[in-house]
């Protein structure tokens, strides 16, 4: 193990200091609100929270909800349509400088575009996306695994639900979070190493 990955990060190590964990914080807070249903207490199904179609239909509210931000789910639909046709170096672009990434792993920071390009690359399959929903500043992104061009192989992952939870700022990607799809058992695609 490399000591990048040991320090949770991606690409090279520099003297820079690190953002404040406030982002990290709240997309943990985000993910403990999704999961928090499926621990148990009530029997009754958590209403949805500023669920909108990917085709761009209007928002279905929740009580605490907020209408999907449709600046934040442009750069989203972008990102996955780029990482759809192969294109890593356009998706590496929609990243911010530093941003974190975390899928499945610890969190990784992205310092540099090689870093967001080998996240990208590290991605097997292609993500169609299905729909968002926004709570605060996080909004979570349902995909459609999908084969894309490019090394690796989406395999068994291929037609799986994904779910990805982000933070835009300035029209770019500053937080990328895998959270759970939540039903039924999972199907996870295929893990490449960054």
């Amino acid at each position: 193990m490399t000591a990048a990955r040991r320090s949770g990060r991606v690409g090279r190590l520099s003297g820079r200091p690190r953002r404040p964990a406030t982002l990290f914080a709240l997309l943990l807070a985000a993910l403990l609100a999704l999961l928090a249903p499926a621990c148990g207490g009530e029997d009754q199904p958590a209403s949805p929270v500023g669920t909108e179609s990917a085709q761009g239909d209007e928002a279905v509210q929740g009580e605490e909800g907020e209408q999907g931000d449709s600046e934040a789910v442009a750069v989203i639909r972008e990102w996955s349509e780029m990482l759809g046709k192969g294109d890593i170096d356009a998706a590496a672009k929609l990243f911010a400088l530093p941003s974190t990434v975390q899928n499945g792993t610890v969190p990784l920071k992205i310092e540099t575009r090689e870093d967001a390009r080998a996240f990208n690359l590290s991605l097997p399959c292609g993500a169609d996306l299905v729909e968002t929903s926004t709570k605060g500043d996080v909004v979570t992104a349902t995909f459609e695994l999908t084969e894309r061009p490019g090394p690796g192989s989406c395999d068994s992952g291929t037609g799986a639900k994904a779910k990805t939870a982000f933070v835009i700022v300035d029209g770019l990607i500053e937080s990328w979070v895998r959270v759970p799809t939540g039903g039924g058992p999972a199907r996870v695609a295929p893990q490449n190493p960054v």
